[in-house]
């Protein structure tokens, strides 16, 4: 699209005097716009993107391609990609009908061609891409990406953007781990949780960890990271339901780091915690 503005001026008697100045919109026949349906991204995410194609004209339009950069950018003199397309993650929509999905081309980029777009219709294009070691990390990193699109008999592409920024604040990442897998009655069993963070520190007072064992466990037993915790001050625990919790401010996990290597690629040595429970389990 393209503005415009314009004024006019009225001579009489040697002396000018000019109209106010108008300002006007030329919309563009075929447009196109993108949307990021993420807010943030953190290491190995998967980020989901739209692409909507307008044909504002009283002909349908064919023959288009789409070409998506994948947030390509300059290091060093090299191209490099952020985002890497997941294969078989395309689904094609005219006017919210599901269509038959075009072949796309391996490569950096992603190119999707024989698009059509019918008489005053629409198109969708839903696509997924993996954030790739050449994300930028940190409180500046952020993915720029551009769709263009192009062919169809377009005097110029069209081309639309979107940025999706690194994460700001704790990524967490939970798993639970149960030792021995099969056990006999009055053995005792240990689950054991591993806490991991993929961004900035979190903030122990809005941490809280909660399960509900079954079959409950009797002479609980808890640790974190090593230290001995005391029921009451550090958890909560009903040893006839099961339930389980850790209190408000106990349970903190450190903050990822960062490193950019000499090739400009990013890895993450996550910050971890893990919160240990024991008991025997009744016969």
């Amino acid at each position: 699209m393209a503005f415009f503005t314009n004024y006019a001026t009225l001579s009489y008697q040697g002396g000018t005097q000019v109209s106010n100045t108008v300002t006007g919109e030329l919309l563009d026949v075929v447009s196109v716009v993108k949307t990021a349906l993420a807010e943030q991204y953190a290491p190995g995410d998967t980020l989901a993107y739209a692409v909507t194609i307008l044909n504002r004209g009283s002909t349908p339009v064919s023959n288009l391609t789409l070409t998506d950069d994948l947030g390509a950018y300059q290091l060093n003199g090299v191209t490099v990609y952020p985002l890497n397309y997941r294969e078989g993650s395309l689904r094609y929509l005219v006017n919210g009908v599901a269509q038959p999905l075009p072949a796309v081309p391996t490569a950096d980029t992603l190119q999707i061609p024989g698009l059509e777009i019918p008489a005053g219709g629409q198109a969708t294009l839903l696509y997924q891409a993996d954030v790739t070691n050449m994300a930028p990390l940190g409180a500046e990193g952020a993915i720029d990406n551009t769709a263009t699109l192009s062919g169809g008999g377009l005097a110029q592409s069209r081309s639309a953007s979107a940025q999706v920024p690194a994460a700001e604040g704790a990524v967490l990442r939970l798993s639970k781990a149960v030792s021995p897998a099969v056990v006999m009655p009055d053995e005792t069993l240990t689950y054991t949780f591993t806490l991991e963070n993929l961004g900035p520190a979190a903030s122990p007072a809005d941490l809280v960890l909660a399960d509900s064992f079954q079959p409950p466990l009797q002479g609980l037993s808890v640790s974190f990271n090593g230290t001995p915790w005391t029921q009451g001050v550090n958890y909560s625990y009903d040893p006839a339901t099961g339930a389980f919790a850790t209190l408000p401010g106990q349970l903190s996990v450190p903050a990822a780091v960062y490193t950019q290597g000499t090739d400009g690629s990013w890895t993450v040595q996550p910050g971890l915690s893990a919160l240990s429970v024991s008991g025997t389990l009744g016969t």
